[in-house]
């Protein structure tokens, strides 16, 4: 994998790699998903998800659709949004029963309170406005309503663009760096070359709370099953975190009650 940075910057480009990227997406992941979805990340999101009663759910980025059948096969009505034609027309094929459309995070449209559950599936960290996607997931959420995110790590995010490196002593290890500077970056690998964010985890965190929801679940999960070597170093350096939110109030009223925080 290369990566290629860029400061956050009004000047970017608005294209984002996703409809070049889509048929290399589309044959690397597979119907049961690539190593992190299969093996570290889609049944704790699950276990998360049965915990509670839901009924109407969207995915928020939700690609080809892959966790949006996952969560129809519980019983739970899922909605599927994402900004790239060819991703929404495979979840189509693939699902012709379900409800997938073109859309973005910052601008959704849909009515207030129209689901119990909104999920961000690795999907923050391809969503250039942060801020207006965490307030449209607030809205379209009935009182009371959660949030579900998995996302990179953001050290992950802050990794040398190299990746793993050796040492002096023939050591591999991960470093990272400007881990404060918030930036986005092209990643490449196996034909997808696609523009991601980096945020430390307090942007998230705090945009969280100020936009009203609590947190009420945190999780950093440990592979389960797969190539032994990769669950091996996974275990070095996690990539990745799960986070429960639930709304409780408004922007305006979350942002007075957590000014102790900042």
């Amino acid at each position: 994998m290369t990566v290629a940075s860029d400061a956050i910057s009004g000047s970017e480009t608005p294209n984002d790699g996703w409809s070049q990227s889509a048929s290399a997406w589309i044959d690397g992941l597979g119907s049961h998903g690539d190593w992190s979805r299969a093996h570290v990340l889609d049944r704790p999101m699950l276990r998360r998800v049965a915990l509670h009663p839901y009924r109407h759910a969207i995915d928020i980025g939700c690609g080809e659709g892959r966790f949006c059948r996952l969560l129809n096969e519980t019983g739970i009505r899922t909605t599927g949004i994402d900004p790239t034609h060819a991703l929404i027309d495979r979840a189509r094929v693939l699902d012709p029963g379900g409800d997938y459309r073109v859309g973005r995070a910052e601008a959704l449209e849909f009515g207030d309170a129209s689901f119990d559950l909104a999920i961000f599936y690795l999907s923050l960290i391809d969503i250039p406005d942060l801020q207006s996607a965490i307030a449209e997931a607030h809205r379209i959420l009935k009182p009371g309503g959660s949030l579900l995110i998995a996302n990179l790590q953001s050290f992950n995010t802050a990794g040398d663009p190299a990746g793993w490196v050796r040492d002096a002593e023939g050591v591999e290890r991960f470093y990272i760096d400007h881990y404060l500077d918030e930036r986005s970056q092209w990643i490449n690998w196996s034909g997808i070359r696609i523009r991601n964010w980096h945020r430390p985890l307090g942007v998230y965190m705090q945009t969280l709370l100020q936009s009203g929801f609590a947190l009420c679940g945190f999780e950093e999960p440990e592979p389960d099953g797969g190539d032994p070597v990769r669950a091996a170093r996974y275990r070095r350096a996690p990539g990745f975190l799960i986070m429960e939110w639930q709304k409780i109030s408004t922007a305006g009223r979350a942002t007075s009650a957590n000014t102790a925080i900042s």
